[in-house]
């Protein structure tokens, strides 16, 4: 693994996103002794990573993720800040909370990063959004060497996109299982079975995203390509590009999304 990567990294909260994150680290050859969890309510680890029920007293960390609710800032705040030193990169998941709103609570970090993951992560299969605050070379080499085993990290030049890359990359992924849920529950409408509908649904949809992240096309360029005029496909593109109801649906979608964190960040 890159000597990029902290010696020393605590994880405050392990749920879901985080749990997804550490499984990832882990398969991508990060030695499990850099981790500790922070955790009341988590009843293991795996092996090699100490779990504390607590947050540890008179340590500082190369790293600290935040990985509880939102809403617990404020309340854990002072309790997580002298954990944080002046080398000390803070990573936050929290949807909604702004890097000035971390960097209040912070003051002394030597830099604070917003990252934005999902839950594919635990297979080095996930986009993750990153904006940072304050954050040199050698903290931002620290976080790229943290993001190479969770996917593909995508650095942002502006917090502003933060929200739509949220509605993106982060909710993505429930957009497109009930993608997959619709196409099965279409199929099923007209006469398969649905389990068999659910099985070449899922099939389908895992094998043509394998073939656009390996192919020199986008896309777009690839369902022209898959396309022949007049043909089976084609028909039913034609029904998904009428009056772009497939853009207008996705553009409302992600709109949406989008709106919601912006409010969650107010909210916080």
């Amino acid at each position: 693994m890159t000597t990029n990567t902290p010696g020393s990294m605590l994880l405050i909260g392990c749920g879901n996103m985080a749990g997804a994150m550490l499984d990832g680290w882990l398969a991508g050859g990060v030695d499990p002794s850099i981790f500790t969890i922070a955790d009341p309510y988590r009843e293991d680890a795996p092996d090699g990573v100490r779990l504390l029920k607590e947050l540890p007293k008179g340590e500082t960390f190369d790293a600290v993720m935040l990985g509880i609710k939102p809403q617990m800032l404020n309340d854990n705040a002072p309790d997580i800040e002298p954990l944080i030193g002046s080398e000390t990169v803070v990573l936050s998941i929290l949807a909604g909370t702004q890097l000035d709103t971390l960097a209040s609570k912070f003051p002394r970090a030597g830099g604070i990063v917003r990252v934005m993951p999902n839950l594919s992560a635990a297979l080095g299969k996930s986009p993750l959004a990153l904006v940072g605050k304050d954050v040199g070379d050698e903290q931002r080499a620290m976080v790229d060497a943290l993001a190479a085993p969770l996917g593909q990290g995508e650095w942002l030049p502006d917090e502003s996109l933060f929200d739509l890359v949220t509605a993106l990359a982060g909710s993505g992924p429930g957009f497109v299982y009930r993608f997959i849920d619709s196409l099965a529950k279409a199929a099923t409408e007209l006469g398969l079975p649905r389990e068999q509908a659910d099985r070449l649904a899922l099939a389908t949809v895992e094998g043509s995203a394998a073939l656009a992240a390996n192919s020199e096309h986008s896309p777009g360029e690839l369902a022209r390509r898959v396309a022949s005029p007049g043909g089976v496909t084609q028909a039913g593109l034609d029904t998904l590009d009428e009056n772009d109801r497939m853009l207008t649906l996705m553009t409302d979608t992600l709109r949406n999304a989008r709106d919601r964190s912006i409010a969650m960040a107010k909210e916080a």
